[in-house]
């Protein structure tokens, strides 16, 4: 099937995972491994995460939730101590494959966040929030969650992005460094790339596009 459109994550795309923050944040403090991933990944749809993600606590709530759920499964971990954790380096050949996309494809980005940082992508600091501003720019369509009001795994999302980019799910590739991301969006006959490195990813990307990177 021709390809028409490549659709991106944010956050473990373009840039390093914030699960290798995550998990420099459990050994620094004797936290059992990925520990901050299963309070993320309890009750997945309703939990503290999900609803920052839509919008529907502010970071406040979300410090003291995350706090409860957390505490319910063994430490007690605070919400504010795991924003700061989400924004990694960005990743300069991922942002230069985008670019080259966007001279043969459409190019969007549909990504989770939250409302507490700065600019599009809700960075962490100002200087990182120009940089991600930037890259922002480069697609013809973004889909934030904190702003949609609707998250990823959600298949709307996905179909919302189709629709502004006005094209069938079945001429789009879609990345993201989550499976549970990728697998709504296979569903929908979206072409899914899974991204555990940097180097994969470029590769996977090649071999689907027919582009050199």
């Amino acid at each position: 099937m021709a390809i028409e459109a490549v659709i991106w994550d944010f956050g473990g795309v373009f840039t390093t995972s914030p699960f290798e923050a995550f998990r420099r944040y459990e050994a620094e403090r004797g936290l059992p491994g990925d520990f901050i991933r299963t309070v993320n990944a309890t009750d997945p749809d309703t939990n503290a995460w999900a609803r920052f993600e839509r919008s529907e606590i502010d970071a406040a709530q979300f410090d003291t939730l995350f706090l409860d759920e957390a505490t319910r499964l063994g430490h007690a971990v605070r919400g504010a101590d795991v924003l700061p954790l989400l924004y990694g380096d960005l990743r300069p050949r991922v942002l230069a494959a985008m670019r080259a996309c966007k001279a043969r494809f459409k190019v969007g980005c549909i990504t989770n966040n939250v409302s507490a940082g700065h600019g599009a992508g809700m960075a962490s600091s100002e200087d990182k929030a120009a940089a991600v501003s930037a890259i922002m720019s480069d697609f013809e369509v973004v889909i934030e969650s904190s702003k949609a009001g609707v998250r990823k795994p959600d298949p709307r999302i996905y179909l919302m992005m189709c629709e502004a980019l006005n094209v069938a799910p079945e001429h789009c590739v879609y990345l993201d460094d989550l499976g549970v991301n990728c697998k709504p969006a296979a569903a929908l006959g979206m072409t899914a790339i899974k991204v555990s490195s940097e180097d994969q990813l470029l590769a996977d990307l090649a071999k689907v596009t027919g582009l050199a990177f």
